[in-house]
Parts: structure tokens; C-alpha cells; sequence
């Protein structure tokens, strides 16, 4: 049990002083004495050199150390086939009871359930595990970029525009719309750099300056994730944020373990595909049901609810699929 000590402690010191973090910055001695919210203001600076410098750079560093053999290309075929079975099984949920169901619910609950924090949460976890870490981190970036990240651009918005609210007389953007934020996205950008520059070796001081650097942006990413749990609020409508955490983070990862190891696949690719499967619902869910207006509520529920258990699934998924 000791690696889970190793995994933990980094992880919930980070997420706690996001959170310390953000409770200082809005509390109401800070709020009298600075001129802009920096409750709000500092998350979103650090967010966006997050998005902009630190996790592209990140991503350049460990893909350039990572071992892309042994069919890592699998994958995004896996993050694929979790996004598809994530759909079938939120449309057997809501058919019994569908008339009860709000269009808007339907779709944050859609994209709850195929929608994984792949990239905060998923990248350091794996990063953080021993006999894991930068070796498979190709593993979990493949299934991230080539998998979540092209999902949410694509089908997400295809189903947030599809089920969300629009003003009259508003027609809905066409879905392809989105897709040129796809090419502009850093991460797209950094991964294609990676890959391009992993048969150049890199000076040894640039080498371990960028190592360095990339480690701090995963300790960041887990401190940003605290600052956003900490700001998250009205969390409503527990029974049908249950049902689709536990989807998300339950069945769908066991399925995956399951046929990976019926299809022969064992050992740490075997382990980074199920960790990615269960990870916490994204972001990314809060961040389209608030552009198209989709059950806000549910989303906030549904990302802080599924952070917290990861905690609690971690243990059984490493117990029921290592291999050393």
C-alpha cells in the first residue's frame, strides 16, 4: 500500500492548497483590499498558462521520453469505445423514465458520463504511479488527445447543441463550427511537436530544465483542479449525478478492464486504459453545459462528486488490474 501513499500524498496536498488558495483569495479581507475579484482572476491566469505554456511544454517533455511501442496506438480506439459505450448506457438509463427527463438534463448527463478528466487528473496520476509514470504516460496521452479531447470538440458539441436551449429565433451553430477550435488547441499543436521532435536529442541542460518544468506543471494542474472544486457550488440533483458517476467511474472502467484482458492486453497499458477510463467526469461537461445552456446544476454535481470518489476507486482498480 505504500504507492498509494506515494500517489495520494501529492495529489490531495496539491488539490488542498488549490482549495486553501482560492478560500483566501475570496475572503472578505482580500476582496476589501484588491481592486479586481482575484478570487477569479487568478484561477483563470493560471488556467490559461496552463492551457497555453505549461501543459503543451509538458507534453512536448514526456512525449519525447515516452515509450510509444507496444501498440500504443490502441489507445484511442479504447477511449473511442468508452465514449460509445458511455452513450448506450446513458440512453438505457433515461429510456424508462425519458418523460421525466428535461432535454437539458439529458444532454449534461450525456456528457457526464462519456466525458473524463483525462488530461488534469489523468496525466498526473499516471505520472505519479510507480512502474507507470513517464515510461506509459504515451498511453494516456494518445488516449487523451486522439480520444477525450477530439470527443468533446466533436461529439460533445454535436450533443450540447442538440439538446440545449436556444433563444428564439437563435438558429443553432452548425457542429462542424467547433472544429476550428480543435485545430487552435495547444495541446493538438504540442502533441504533433512531440512527436516530430522525438528522434532529436536534446541538450542535457535543456533536457532536465524541461523535465523540471514539465514535473511543477503537474503539481499546478492538481493545484488549479483544487482551486475549481473549492468554487464549485449548488450542488443539486444527487440521484441522477449518482447514476452518472457511477457510470462513469464504475461500469465503464470494469467493462474495459474486462475486455482488454479477454483480448490479451495485461500489464501497465492494460492498468493506464482503465485508470483513464474511470477518471472523474470533465470540465469540459461544466464548461458546455454553461455555453449551451444545458442542466448547469447537474453538471457542477456530476464533476464534483466523481473528483471526490476517485479517491475511492483508485485503490480497486489498482488492486484488480496490477500486475506487480
Amino acid at each position: 500500500m505504500w504507492f498509494l501513499l506515494r500517489l495520494y500524498l501529492p495529489i490531495c496536498a496539491a488539490v488542498l492548497v488549490g482549495a486553501l488558495v482560492s478560500y483566501g483569495l475570496s475572503s472578505p479581507w482580500v476582496r476589501s483590499r484588491a481592486k479586481r475579484p482575484l478570487h477569479q482572476v487568478f484561477p483563470a491566469y493560471l488556467g490559461r498558462f496552463l492551457f497555453l505554456v505549461g501543459v503543451p511544454l509538458s507534453i512536448v517533455n514526456f512525449l519525447h521520453r515516452a515509450d510509444l511501442s507496444g501498440g500504443v496506438f490502441v489507445a484511442p480506439v479504447v477511449a473511442w469505445g468508452v465514449m460509445a459505450l458511455a452513450l448506450v448506457c446513458t440512453r438505457f438509463w433515461i429510456r424508462p423514465t425519458q418523460p421525466a427527463w428535461p432535454r437539458p438534463a439529458q444532454g449534461t448527463f450525456s456528457l457526464a458520463t462519456m466525458l473524463g478528466n483525462t488530461g488534469y487528473i489523468g496525466f498526473p496520476v499516471v505520472l505519479l504511479l510507480p512502474k507507470l509514470g513517464p515510461d506509459y504516460f504515451g498511453w494516456a496521452l494518445f488516449y487523451d488527445v486522439m480520444g477525450t479531447i477530439l470527443g468533446a470538440y466533436v461529439v460533445g458539441v454535436i450533443l450540447a447543441a442538440q439538446y440545449g436551449h436556444r433563444p428564439e429565433g437563435v438558429p443553432a451553430q452548425p457542429w462542424y463550427a467547433s472544429l476550428k477550435e480543435l485545430f487552435k488547441n495547444p495541446t493538438i499543436l504540442a502533441f504533433g511537436v512531440g512527436l516530430a521532435l522525438r528522434p532529436v536529442p536534446f541538450p542535457k541542460l535543456l533536457d532536465q530544465g524541461l523535465n523540471g518544468f514539465a514535473w511543477s506543471i503537474v503539481m499546478l494542474s492538481l493545484v488549479l483542479m483544487g482551486i475549481r472544486l473549492q468554487q464549485l457550488s449548488s450542488w443539486g440533483n444527487l440521484q441522477r449525478a449518482t447514476a452518472a458517476v457511477s457510470i462513469r467511474m464504475l461500469l465503464i472502467p470494469l467493462v474495459v478492464g474486462m475486455v482488454l484482458t479477454a483480448a490479451g492486453m495485461t500489464g501497465p497499458a492494460r492498468l493506464v486504459m482503465v485508470l483513464q477510463a474511470g477518471m472523474p467526469c470533465a470540465f469540459a461537461t461544466l464548461v458546455l453545459a454553461e455555453t449551451y445552456e444545458l442542466d448547469r446544476e447537474l453538471a457542477v454535481t456530476c464533476v464534483g462528486m466523481s473528483s471526490a470518489m476517485l479517491l475511492l476507486t483508485l485503490p480497486f482498480w489498482l488492486w484488480g488490474f496490477c500486475t506487480w
